[in-house]
């Protein structure tokens, strides 16, 4: 009974807007549990827990203008790149989310709260105004450090890199406020899968393999993309992984083109990590969490058509580094390919340059956030 009462419960919240953000809370919730069984921890999602019917259809309204409209996402980005969340957002969370917050905090009694989106941040960081009494520790998903992440309260903000970490000075947060400790990956992709054993679970052959994500977010829609990834489906095995966009799914797997036994279609997935280490090359947007990901698995990177905005800077801090190469036309592809087919490498990654390999880090995630509870 004691032991119970004596657990640290962390409450972890998240919003759907990218599933790299919830991937993040998820990951430093079984960070957590593993290193210690005093822990419990809740990740939630927000909009989705408090409005179930509104919430998809903002989260479907975001996803087109991300297809359709990217330029508009680009200039929402860097509008608001030096400035918090501005008071119409504000006023739109108050009447969405604040008193069913404080409703569900009182519930649950967690002793501290992390936040890997900036609504949740903005939120709790509102609730610690108007007296609540817990720290507050966020986590910036990306390579970048965007206005609406800055938040009053924050106890510690855990970033990815260095230079997270300078943009944060810049922006008058304190130094000892500021954790460098990597973007926290599930326990899952720092471990070694025999790669014959998920060839043959996987029904695939031993074979170049490219795996291909990003077509939750409409990658996968672009026709001379596809058309050129499909040209070489003789000489290379595909893995498209379409995530939760089931129309997507659907579409291909009904198109006489991709029924190919080297063309292989995966919709949501647990097994990313497995699926890397088939792979010997990723093409994917450059969200932060899953270049992360492939960072720690060693997996070169290709980067179609980044977003504007995080995206971009992502893209540039992996690119910059030899960690990837951004796709800047279809020939790229082309000759990536061709150089995997020959046996020859395609873009190093240099290891020792990680950031998850650098004597400045803190150490992971979940170990400094576990040393703050004092557990």
């Amino acid at each position: 009974m004691n032991q119970k009462l004596n657990k640290k419960r962390v409450l972890l919240l998240s919003e759907g807007f990218g599933s790299g953000h919830t991937r993040a809370a998820h990951a430093l919730a079984v960070g957590l549990r593993r290193l210690s069984p005093q822990v419990q921890t809740k990740v939630i999602e927000l909009g989705g827990f408090f409005h179930p019917t509104l919430a998809p259809m903002i989260l479907n309204a975001y996803r087109r203008t991300v297809i359709y409209s990217p330029r508009l996402v680009g200039i929402m980005y860097k509008a608001q790149y030096k400035k918090s969340l501005n008071r119409f957002t504000q006023l739109a969370l108050h009447r969405l989310f604040y008193m069913q917050t404080a409703s569900m905090i009182k519930q649950l009694r967690p002793d501290a709260i992390v936040c890997t989106h900036p609504i949740p941040n903005a939120i709790i960081s509102r609730l610690k105004r108007l007296g609540l009494e817990l720290p507050l520790y966020t986590v910036i998903t990306d390579y970048d450090a965007h206005g609406t992440w800055i938040a009053d309260g924050v106890s510690s903000y855990f970033v990815s890199t260095d230079e997270v970490k300078n943009k944060l000075l810049l922006r008058g947060i304190n130094t000892e406020s500021i954790r460098v400790t990597g973007i926290p990956v599930h326990p899952n992709f720092l471990k070694a899968h025999d790669r014959a054993e998920l060839i043959s679970r996987f029904g695939l052959k031993p074979m170049p393999t490219v795996l291909v994500m990003g077509g939750g977010w409409g990658m996968l829609g672009h026709k001379e993309f596809l058309e050129r990834l499909v040209g070489w489906r003789d000489r290379i095995q595909l893995l498209l992984c379409m995530g939760s966009n089931s129309d997507q799914m659907e579409t291909l797997a009904k198109n006489p083109v991709f029924d190919h036994p080297n063309i292989h279609l995966f919709g949501y997935t647990n097994e990313i990590d497995k699926l890397m280490d088939v792979s010997d090359l990723l093409i994917t947007k450059p969200g932060g969490m899953t270049c992360t990901e492939a960072l720690i698995k060693g997996i070169p990177m290709m980067f179609f058509t980044p977003l504007p905005g995080q995206e971009e800077e992502n893209c540039q801090y992996f690119t910059s580094r030899g960690f990837g190469k951004e796709i800047t036309a279809l020939a790229d592809i082309d000759h990536e390919f061709e150089q995997l087919t020959n046996c020859s490498p395609t873009s190093t990654i240099r290891k020792n340059s990680s950031p998850y390999n650098n004597n400045n880090m803190d150490t992971d995630c979940s170990r400094v956030l576990m040393d703050l509870l004092s557990v």
